[in-house]
């Protein structure tokens, strides 16, 4: 018995294997800085676990609606309605168990074989995986450095073409912190607005942002018809292990939607959701909370990296990585990330897997305390001369 061919198109999180490589060193007692997960390590919301709880004692353990709780869906719609400046019902909305079937579930109901998808690189890898897993093409559009990684419009307008039937956004930007900038969205639109091609935009880091809240692409005239905003719980609210995501999308695309989740599903957690409407509702202090301590460990991070020899380390204006450029080291970017895991003991993850355009690059999660971060920087700084030597003598 042999799998199907379509799971020789379908990809992994590298972040999960560096992940495991760093345990294994951690059981044989090595002291190992995790840099490597992209997940927030602050605690769940108070209120918000209240409201679970209080959940699980009423009963909502049951089944309830594929497209999400009436009530949930409501406040997901009354929410991005406010944070983007536009309207939408709760008809609009699908709540689904994280926000990675939002990226699976559309490309798998829109995209056939030969059709296009231009997707940022480097970028969150699945992405591509389930692009190519449902058969279309992948069309990596290179995020630049030298633009806060975004992208060159003139490329951009140059990759589309006839075939294009959809086009990934992420603002801000995993694995870069990266922002697209407003009048860039506005150009993006005026490309787009009459073409036959839906845009998908990643904007579950939206509140975690350094200064002016990001844009979305939903603002322009003519985009929310033909854009699916992917949002969710788990980098916001510090909720990844409860597993809940939702999409904001034109409501024909919904059903194709709802008819995936009961194939697949059947329907988010009820508690959890009881819990979702608590934390879209509640205060809202525990959020900027996280993010001035993520704003304060940003600056040490990058500053730290930029004192180590051969890195250089943008400032990130959103979510919570920092992605060093690290070619003048002399060391391909996963040879660095496999130096500094076994030799100084601080899990960072290749630029390479997000994407080709990604190499030369190490990706660090600044989700850990102030004490941590600066111990790496000290740990790879005491490690630098032996790399160097160590390029100096091949």
């Amino acid at each position: 018995m042999q799998l199907a061919e379509r799971m020789s198109r379908i990809g992994v999180e590298s972040a999960f294997d560096v992940l495991v490589r760093a345990r294994a060193l951690e059981a044989q007692g090595r002291s190992v800085i995790h840099l490597e997960i992209g997940e927030p390590d602050f605690p769940t919301p108070p209120h918000v676990v209240a409201a679970a709880k209080k959940a699980l004692d009423e009963g909502w353990t049951h089944y309830g609606p594929t497209q999400g709780q009436p009530e949930l869906r409501e406040a997901i719609a009354a929410h991005i309605s406010r944070t983007r400046g536009i309207r939408v019902g709760p008809q609009h909305v699908s709540v689904v168990p994280g926000g990675k079937p939002i990226i699976f579930f559309p490309m798998l109901a829109l995209l056939e074989p030969g059709d296009e998808v231009i997707y940022p690189n480097p970028g969150f890898p699945i992405y591509e995986s389930m692009i190519r897993f449902c058969g279309a093409t992948p069309v990596p559009l290179p995020l630049e450095e030298s633009r806060g990684f975004s992208f060159d419009l003139d490329l951009f307008a140059h990759l589309l073409t006839e075939r294009t039937k959809m086009v990934v956004l992420n603002s801000p930007q995993n694995p870069t912190g990266g922002v697209i900038p407003r009048e860039d969205l506005k150009v993006i639109a005026d490309l787009l607005r009459e073409r036959d091609v839906i845009v998908l935009s990643d904007e579950i880091y939206s509140e975690i942002c350094y200064g002016e809240p990001p844009a979305s692409i939903t603002e322009f005239p003519g985009m929310l018809e033909k854009t699916i905003i992917l949002d969710g719980f788990s980098k916001t609210y510090a909720m990844t292990g409860w597993r809940m995501g939702y999409g904001v999308m034109p409501e024909w695309l919904v059903d194709a939607v709802n008819k995936l989740m009961v194939n697949s599903n059947s329907c988010t957690a009820s508690f959890t959701q009881r819990a979702g409407i608590a934390a879209l509702t509640g205060p809202h202090d525990c959020i900027d909370t996280m993010v001035a301590e993520f704003q304060r460990r940003r600056d040490i991070i990058v500053a730290g990296r930029n004192q180590i020899p051969g890195f250089r380390c943008a400032l990130p204006r959103g979510a919570f990585y920092a992605f060093a450029n690290v070619t003048a080291t002399g060391m391909s970017s996963r040879e660095l990330a496999d130096y500094l895991l076994y030799e100084a003991g601080v899990a960072g993850l290749n630029g390479g897997c997000f994407g080709e355009y990604g190499n030369g690059y190490v990706r660090f999660s600044y989700a850990n305390s102030q004490e941590n971060l600066r111990e790496a920087v000290a740990r790879i700084q005491k490690v630098s001369a032996r790399w160097e030597a160590a390029v100096a003598a091949r």
